[in-house]
């Protein structure tokens, strides 16, 4: 049985070693495996120090560009409460109703002295045109010429009045109908159904999630750097989100010698909320990074690491420590030196490397 064994994974072993050294992967001589560097199934690259922006981070918290409490503007009871806290609500989604019978009949009066002003205007207007006809036959004096020109224009005036107020009483029959400002989340309300409100009494509260921003307090010693370059990342876990806009506070807090600088962030996917503690990394200069291709690292769990080729054949798994991402690239802290070759397709690096192992051939040992 064990002999059976032993020809099982000798035939498995030329097996691989036919298939190896039929892909042009191994090249055996001395005992020792070696490989011209540009040869290996997959694609290597250099470690390499490279210039990238120099940060210093504080932390900020993140708020909501557009918060606002939507109050009553008309008088009345409310009778229908559309929505409710952390409802998401359009922008001009009616949220509140408020009754409207008084409204209406303002509305309706207003519409009837307009009609009774337009009336006696006309009839002012013929009048004035009639009598200038008569002035300039010399049948009528100038005192009654003045005094129906007078009354024309007295009309015009009652008339615009009136239609002014058919306006006012609109608006006010559209207050009983409570709009969302913009499009956003409801934070809390106010009232109940049922309960009478007036002008200037808070309904409802809502922010918008589409804008948001990060408040940061900055040492005095670092405003002018970072007003001078002014860029900034908002550093989330690992997301990073680079600022749209950067706004510096004018005058510095006396206690702790701090200026307030605002940090407007673009729409994104990312899922922020309003009181949330984030990093912000402000750019305040230059410096050199060692940094590597995104693809060529690999994560597993809480291993992170890079397969590490040496030119001859030779491969390894090598556990590295990584910093701030820069693009595509991520800087490398502790783990790897210059000039140091990398894989840069991890899955078939892996395979390079398990295949070897097979044959008991063990790379990096």
């Amino acid at each position: 049985m064990n002999m059976e064994k032993e020809m099982n994974v000798s035939s498995i072993a030329r097996t691989v070693l036919v298939f190896v050294a039929a892909s042009g992967l191994l090249v055996l001589g001395n005992g020792n495996s070696t490989r011209a560097a540009d040869t290996y199934p997959f694609a290597v690259t250099k470690t390499v120090y490279e210039i990238a922006p120099r940060e210093r981070i504080w932390d900020g918290s993140v708020e909501a560009v557009n918060e606002a409490t939507v109050s009553a503007q008309t008088s009345g009871r409310v009778t229908e409460i559309l929505v409710d806290v952390n409802d998401f609500v359009e922008a001009g989604a009616v949220i509140v109703r408020l009754t409207d019978k008084e409204q209406r009949s303002a509305m309706k009066s207003a519409e009837a002295g307009l009609q009774e002003a337009r009336a006696r205007a006309s009839e002012a207007a013929s009048d004035f045109v009639r009598i200038e006809e008569m002035f300039k036959n010399e049948t009528v004096s100038r005192a009654r010429m003045d005094q129906a020109r007078a009354n024309n224009e007295a009309a015009k005036a009652r008339e615009q009045s009136a239609a002014a107020g058919v306006v006012a009483a609109r608006q006010q029959l559209d207050y009983t109908v409570v709009r969302a400002p913009y499009a956003g989340i409801v934070s809390r309300r106010h009232v109940e159904r049922g309960e009478s409100v007036a002008p200037g009494q808070p309904l409802m509260t809502g922010l918008s999630l589409q804008q948001l921003r990060v408040n940061v307090d900055v040492p005095q010693s670092m405003v002018d750097a970072i007003r001078q370059i002014g860029k900034a990342t908002v550093h989330y876990g690992e997301i990073d989100i680079a600022a749209e806009s950067i706004t510096f506070f004018p005058v510095a807090d006396a206690a702790s010698n701090t200026f307030r600088v605002r940090v407007s962030l673009p729409r994104t996917d990312v899922v922020l909320y309003p009181g949330m503690f984030v990093k912000v990394g402000f750019v305040v200069g230059q410096t050199h990074r060692l940094l590597i291709p995104a693809q060529a690292l690999l994560r597993r769990s809480e291993l992170t690491a890079v397969y590490v080729v040496d030119g001859n054949g030779g491969i390894a798994l090598r556990q590295v420590r990584v910093g701030r991402s820069y693009g595509e690239r991520i800087e490398i802290l502790a783990g790897l030196e210059e000039n140091e070759s990398l894989a840069l397709d991890t899955v078939q690096a892996g395979i390079y490397l398990k295949q070897y192992r097979a044959l008991g051939v063990d790379h990096g040992q």
